[in-house]
């Protein structure tokens, strides 16, 4: 009927963020997105505050093991944080805009720096599973845009610029923190593949062809809605196995799983560096 309200992503988006209000009314500044073997970070912050994602409406929930299911909020290493305890994915049957739907529930609730990260497949040979990749660009192929639709300019504008969707100064502060910390730390070209198969050899060498680094099934939707919402993004995978083709070996999300916890100290101690010097270096302001 005329006259009815309309339920638009930017009222979904606010409904979500006042349900988180009415549980605590902190503010963060950087919202964090753990990927696999990651979760734990967040149960670390001091004075949590969590939420199951069920309790937050139009929140999608993971079914993915390893991805816990909870939004956190407390501080870390001198930074106000929001992070999230895992994330859903496309190949669960989500659309793009679904599965970024929580990037924008951090960035309206204050965070101006997204942390994403992720478990990736390496498409290098010269990087060894365990290794850790700063995202410097991305290549997307997941058929589907987290974007794609009407635009609410409340949101964002139409047409947002991609060209430095990683921050340049943030990546540079990134390879400065492990640097001073020894933590080694490539760089390189992120793609995003739909699954939920891995990559056939075929595949993985078309992605080698065209400059890729890592390939994964997830974070390219974040960074787009993070982007179209003026957020800045930090990019960081875990490369817990080498893709299809590379070594011959059969590939498990069990190896993707254990790798990742491996180096979990690892990657919490640069992602502690990070929020450090985002902390004391003005970023936060």
């Amino acid at each position: 009927m005329s006259g009815e309200p309309v339920d638009t992503l930017y009222d979904r988006v606010q409904a979500a963020v006042t349900a988180v209000r009415k549980r605590t009314d902190f503010v963060p500044q950087v919202g964090l997105i753990l990927g696999s073997g990651l979760g734990g970070f967040a149960d670390s912050l001091e004075q949590p505050v969590a939420i199951d994602y069920g309790d937050l409406p139009h929140f999608p929930r993971s079914h993915v093991a390893g991805h816990k299911g909870r939004l956190v909020l407390g501080r870390r290493s001198g930074a106000a944080c929001v992070a999230m305890q895992g994330r859903v994915h496309m190949y669960e049957g989500h659309s793009a805009a679904v599965a970024a739907f929580p990037a924008r529930v951090l960035i309206a609730l204050g965070a101006k720096i997204v942390i994403v990260t992720n478990a990736a497949g390496g498409l290098n040979p010269w990087w060894s599973p365990g290794t850790l990749m700063l995202i410097r660009d991305h290549v997307d192929f997941l058929r589907d845009h987290a974007l794609r639709g009407p635009n609410d300019d409340r949101l964002g504008p139409r047409f947002p610029d991609m060209t430095t969707a990683y921050a340049p100064e943030l990546r540079a502060l990134v390879k400065d923190v492990a640097a001073k910390a020894s933590i080694p730390l490539q760089e390189g070209v992120y793609v995003a593949m739909p699954g939920p198969t891995y990559e056939t050899p075929a595949e993985v060498k078309m992605l080698q062809t065209i400059g890729a680094d890592a390939t994964g099934m997830s974070t390219v939707p974040e960074v787009c809605v993070a982007r179209h919402m003026g957020a800045r993004v930090i990019g960081i995978s875990c490369i817990t196995n080498q893709a299809a083709g590379i070594t011959g070996a059969a590939l498990s999300h069990d190896e993707v799983t254990e790798t990742a916890t491996r180096v979990r100290a690892t990657f919490e101690g640069l992602l502690d560096g990070i929020l450090a010097a985002l902390a004391t270096r003005g970023e936060l302001a």
